[in-house]
C-alpha cells in the first residue's frame, strides 16, 4: 500500500502520467476520479492526502469529506471552483500556478480580435460550405487604429496590450485599483465600454465581477463593438448577450469560457453567426501545459515531504 494518495478531481489532457510519475517519487498513489461530480469526489475523498483539481468543484461538502487532506492543488489560475474560505477554515493550504499560460491567453484573445474584425471566421466557413464570396462577408476592418477596452490589467492584460500596440491598436484599460500601465489609458468601466472597437475581458471571476458583461453594460458599447472573453464565462451574462446581438446592440463576440462547459451551442448566443467559440482552449499551448502539470506535480511533492510549495494563495494557514 502506497504511503500517500492524491485524488485527481478531472484534467483536460489526452493522459495523467507526468502527475503520476512525479507523485510517485514520494510512493503517491494517484487516484483518478471517473467523473467530476460532487457526489463522487465526496465518496472519493476519505482517506486522500492531496487534491488536484483543474475546473471540478470542490465544494465544502468535498472539503469535509477529505478528512485526511491537507493540500489542495488547483491545475490552473482561477480559484472560482474551490470553497477557498473552507479550505482555510480546515487548516488546508491552496496552491494555484498564476502564471503559466498567460502569453497563450493573450495570443489567443489577439487572434480573436483579427477573426473577428476582419471576418476571418466567417470566410472560412463560408468557403467551407463552397460560398467563395468577397462581399458576402463584409464588412472588415482594419485593425490598426482601433480602440482596445481591456477589463483587467494584470499580467494577461499587460501582455495584451502590448501585443495590440505593437499591431497599431490604441489601448484603453480599467481595474479596481484605477493603476495604469505602460501605454495603456486607464477609463473607467462605462466610458472603456463606449469608446471601444473591442473590448476584452480579462478580470478574476468573483461575486463582485459576475455577470460584469450584461443587459446594462452591453448598452454601452458601440453597435459596431466585438466583444471577447478569454477569462471567465461567469463574468458574461449569456442571456443578455443573445439579446444584444439580436437586436443589434453590438456587432459580435468571440467566448473561449462558457457558463456551463460545454454549452448547448445549438442555442444562443453560441448559435449566431457573428459569435466565434472555442473550447476553453486559449490556455492551451504543449509548453503552457507541460510546464503547469509538471508545476502542479511539484507542488504536491513538496507538500507531501514537509517543504512549503509555491503559490499558496491562503498563507494564513501557515501562521
Amino acid at each position: 500500500m502506497s504511503t500517500y494518495r492524491a485524488l485527481y478531481t478531472d484534467y483536460p489532457w489526452a493522459d495523467v502520467e507526468i502527475e503520476r510519475r512525479t507523485l510517485a517519487e514520494v510512493d503517491c498513489e494517484l487516484i483518478v476520479s471517473p467523473d467530476n461530480k460532487e457526489e463522487t469526489l465526496i465518496k472519493l475523498a476519505p482517506g486522500i492526502d492531496v487534491i488536484l483539481t483543474c475546473w471540478a468543484p470542490v465544494t465544502a461538502r468535498v472539503i469535509n469529506a477529505a478528512d485526511r487532506c491537507r493540500h489542495v492543488a488547483r491545475t490552473g489560475i482561477g480559484l472560482d471552483n474551490i470553497d477557498v474560505a473552507r479550505a482555510t477554515e480546515r487548516g488546508m493550504i491552496v496552491t494555484n500556478v498564476p502564471d503559466y499560460c498567460i502569453n497563450e491567453v493573450a495570443e489567443h484573445t489577439l487572434g480573436l480580435i483579427y477573426a473577428l474584425g476582419r471576418g476571418i471566421a466567417g470566410y472560412h466557413l463560408a468557403t467551407k460550405n463552397g460560398q467563395y464570396d468577397l462581399v458576402a462577408g463584409l464588412p472588415a476592418e482594419r485593425i490598426s487604429g482601433k480602440t482596445l477596452g481591456i477589463i483587467g490589467l494584470g499580467q494577461i492584460g499587460k501582455i495584451l496590450a502590448r501585443l495590440a500596440r505593437g499591431v497599431g491598436m490604441r489601448v484603453v484599460g480599467t481595474n479596481r485599483s484605477k493603476t495604469p500601465c505602460d501605454g495603456v489609458d486607464w477609463l473607467p468601466l462605462d466610458e472603456l465600454l463606449a469608446r471601444s472597437d473591442f473590448v476584452s475581458v480579462q478580470a478574476p471571476l468573483t461575486p463582485e465581477t459576475k455577470h460584469l458583461i450584461n443587459r446594462e453594460t452591453l448598452r454601452l458599447m458601440k453597435p459596431t463593438a466585438y466583444l471577447i472573453n478569454t477569462a471567465r464565462g461567469g463574468l458574461v451574462d449569456h442571456a443578455a448577450l443573445a439579446e444584444a446581438l439580436d437586436q443589434g446592440v453590438i456587432a459580435g463576440a468571440a467566448l473561449d469560457v462558457q457558463t456551463p462547459e460545454p454549452p448547448d451551442l445549438s442555442q444562443p448566443p453560441y448559435d449566431d453567426r457573428r459569435v466565434i467559440v472555442t473550447p476553453h482552449v486559449a490556455f492551451y499551448s504543449s509548453q503552457a501545459t507541460e510546464e503547469l502539470r509538471t508545476r502542479v506535480g511539484r507542488q504536491a511533492v513538496d507538500f507531501l515531504c514537509g517543504r512549503c510549495p509555491e503559490n499558496i494563495v491562503n498563507t494564513k494557514v501557515l501562521s
